[in-house]
């Protein structure tokens, strides 16, 4: 199979895309978020397509990406007023919300689960490719499982250049980290994954939140979860990653101690000087949070490498968008933290 890769600026390019989609076959697709690899959320044979090419955990959940608001009673039941206050606030944009589905969704789309993800991308031709095809995408994010995601049509390429039929390019992805995830199934709005929409963001419209605990630790590989990326190690380059948290000045001296060649380190921008000689990496200015989480997957991209052996890594601290750049690198990092005010 050639892979094709057409521009989203090309003015037959949304009427090709669903016209794949409608037949069965997966698309690429341009989010805000990162790029997602798309199939017919409703027809199970595409679905268990999206599971063979990413090579994806059966049990993993996919999110279904509609057009708008007014779609999602086609596919959930039993909605709460929550759901529309928070699409009324965050859609289009990067918010999924888990609700109770209707049978119309296949079981292999929601893992098992009697719940739907669902979300409406802030990205207008992919909600008019989604239109077109007159069917809900489910589209997790386009890299292969477990790996970095793809937040450039160029890393969808790398990854799946012959298995796909078309990589729709719309450019870097503006947010570069998944959507935030809020189950909204039980008595308490529950938060399952950090993304673009903050926790403080979403307590202004819900009044209450609870945290997942498969946010701040890895969770047990039995675990039935509602939502991707909550159980399994993801967003990783092959080799480990040790996440180094403390002052620069503390985190600097603790990997100069033990930095061996083929090492590297992945650091804010205003740290490089601290780390010459030690192969870093910048992937975004600690100052400004939202270059960080649209720089992190290149980053951990650039990473995979066979040459390198393992990554020490600077995080950021705080709440917003910060927090859900520590729960990426946390997830690469399999939690494998090093408090360097402590550790010699």
């Amino acid at each position: 199979m050639k892979t094709l890769v057409l521009s989203a600026n090309e003015p037959n390019t949304a009427q090709i895309a669903s016209d794949i989609l409608k037949n069965g076959g997966l698309v690429a697709i341009p989010t805000e978020t990162v790029y997602g690899l798309a199939a017919n959320g409703l027809d199970e044979m595409a679905v268990a397509e999206i599971f063979a090419v990413k090579g994806r955990p059966q049990d993993n959940p996919l999110i279904l990406h509609l057009w708008g608001a007014e779609q999602i009673d086609q596919f959930c039941h039993h909605i709460p007023q929550t759901a529309y206050d928070l699409a009324a606030r965050f859609w289009p944009g990067p918010l999924t919300m888990v609700l109770p589905a209707k049978d119309c969704v296949p079981k292999r789309t929601t893992g098992g689960l009697s719940t739907v993800a669902v979300r409406c991308p802030d990205h207008a031709l992919t909600r008019e490719i989604i239109r077109l095809a007159g069917v809900p995408l489910a589209a997790p994010s386009a890299n292969l499982s477990g790996k970095p995601s793809t937040t450039t049509a160029q890393h969808v390429l790398d990854d799946h250049d012959g298995k796909i039929p078309l990589i729709v390019d719309g450019g870097n992805c503006r947010v570069g980290v998944e959507s935030t995830i809020v189950d909204l199934t039980e008595e308490r709005p529950r938060l399952l994954r950090p993304g673009g929409i903050s926790p403080e963001a979403l307590m202004e419209v819900l009044g209450d939140l609870v945290v997942d605990k498969a946010v701040t630790a890895q969770i047990d590989k039995d675990a039935v979860v509602k939502a991707p990326g909550m159980k399994y190690r993801h967003y990783a380059p092959a080799e480990p990653v040790v996440i180094v948290s403390g002052s620069r000045e503390k985190a600097a001296a603790y990997i100069h101690r033990h930095y061996v060649p083929g090492d590297r380190v992945l650091c804010f921008e205003e740290e490089l000087p601290l780390y010459a000689g030690c192969d870093p990496l910048s992937y975004g200015q600690e100052a400004n949070v939202d270059t960080l989480s649209a720089g992190l997957f290149a980053a951990l991209r650039e990473l995979d490498d066979p040459s390198v052996h393992q990554v020490y890594a600077r995080c950021p601290v705080g709440g917003g968008v910060a927090y859900a750049v520590q729960n990426r690198l946390k997830k690469a990092a399999a939690f494998h933290i090093v408090d360097a005010e402590v550790e010699e």
